[in-house]
Order: C-alpha cells, then sequence, then structure tokens
C-alpha cells in the first residue's frame, strides 16, 4: 500500500457522521440511508454523499432491493478496524452520560454485546478469559484455538466453517474492556450459537445482548464461568 492509498484510507474515517455510520454497522446488519441518516442526525442527502465516500473507497459494501439502497460493512477487516480505533480513541476519563436512559444503554453495551458478528464486553472477555483459562485458547502467541479448543466446538455442536482468508481466531481490542475478546471463524460462530440457542438475547436498539438463564447455565457447565460474571 502506497501513502497516499493509506491517507485516503484513514480520511474516510476522518469525519464524526461517517464515524457514526460506522459504529452504528458494527451491528452487522445492513442499513438503509434513511436510517442512518436519522442515527447521526444528519440530512439524507448529506448521509447519501458520505456513504458514496464510504462505498466507492470500500468501506462499505451496497446492496439494492428494488428502490431501497442498504449498505454494510465490507468485511470482518473492517469490522475490527472500526472496534480497534473505538477502542484507542476511547478517552482515559469517560464522559459523564447525558441522561439515565444513555446511562442504562450504556451499561448495557459494557455488559455484553456485539461487535460485528461476534461477543464483545464483559460476556465477550469472560469468554475468552475462561477459554484460555481452561487451554481451549492460546493467547501467548497470538490467539489460537489449542486441540482442545477445536475438540470443545465439536462437543457444543459449533460448527467451524473454514472459508477465504479469516483466521479461525483473532483476538479483537474491546473498547470498554482494553482486553482482547475472541473474534474470526471461531467468535463469529460461537456468537452465532449463543444467539440461536437462546444463550443470549439482543435487548434495546443497539447491539446489546443479554445473557439468559439457560445461557447462564449452559456458560458455567461449558466454561465454568460464573452467573455473577455474567451480569
Amino acid at each position: 500500500m502506497a501513502a497516499s492509498d493509506l491517507a485516503a484510507l484513514a480520511a474516510l474515517f476522518a469525519d464524526e457522521s461517517r464515524a457514526a455510520f460506522l459504529l452504528a454497522l458494527l451491528d452487522g446488519r445492513a442499513w438503509t440511508a434513511g436510517e442512518l441518516a436519522r442515527h447521526a442526525g444528519v440530512a439524507p442527502s448529506t448521509a447519501s454523499e458520505h456513504l458514496g465516500k464510504l462505498v466507492a473507497g470500500g468501506v462499505l459494501a451496497e446492496e439494492r432491493q428494488g428502490r431501497h439502497r442498504y449498505v454494510r460493512l465490507a468485511d470482518p477487516g473492517i469490522a475490527h478496524l472500526v472496534e480497534d480505533l473505538a477502542a484507542r480513541s476511547e478517552p482515559e476519563v469517560p464522559v459523564p452520560p447525558r441522561s439515565l436512559r444513555a446511562a442504562s444503554a450504556g451499561q448495557a453495551m459494557a455488559r455484553g454485546r456485539t461487535c460485528y458478528d461476534h461477543l464483545a464486553g464483559r460476556l465477550g472477555i469472560a469468554i475468552t478469559e475462561a477459554m484460555t483459562e481452561r487451554g481451549l485458547l492460546r493467547q501467548d502467541t497470538g490467539f489460537a484455538l489449542t486441540d482442545g479448543g477445536l475438540a470443545w466446538f465439536d462437543e457444543q455442536g459449533i460448527a467451524l466453517v473454514r472459508k477465504g482468508r479469516r483466521p479461525v481466531a483473532r483476538g479483537c481490542l474491546d473498547w470498554t474492556e482494553r482486553r482482547p475478546h475472541l473474534a474470526g471463524i471461531a467468535g463469529a460462530a460461537l456468537c452465532r450459537h449463543a444467539l440461536d440457542a437462546g444463550w443470549c438475547v439482543r435487548i434495546g436498539s443497539e447491539r446489546a445482548v443479554k445473557v439468559t438463564a439457560e445461557g447462564e447455565t449452559a456458560l458455567a457447565a461449558g466454561l465454568g464461568i460464573a452467573a455473577a460474571a455474567l451480569r
């Protein structure tokens, strides 16, 4: 990559409205231009202009269904880049929430959330640390599932479908906990299973998730995580 290419990519992130779009799209869904405009508090025409730049720059992928235009993050690598930037730009002294609703939403996001297609927040960290302590995951030489970790996924009935260049396991810096949580194919498969099996449910209008009673039982049995660490 030439210096000019890196500068051009960085410039795509260097706008508050575009940054708001990218953070919203970390939920893994496809959004319309109108939805993102309302989320960021900008005019539809402004949103369309920004989205055009992000699509042209390869940061977003565009889909059209009839008259509707949808956009999503181009790939997991972009999602990791957005999450890493969010973690590194978090202020040392947190800004106090402006309302009780904002405080509650922030607490829910910190407790547990999805980061694109894997689990993050205290929930993601608890799972990552439990897997490491049980010898299922190694972090000393980069993130990697051990033979025991691969067997654990098989025992849970969680398929690890390897395709493309995406790593089986990867560390993603958590922007609230400032520690890495499990991403990659394994992180995505575990998140999908947790939602499909009812271990977690989505709450609110953002990316927050909550562990259910069934999830507490499953995570205690499978990874030895105490229920108190998930609340």
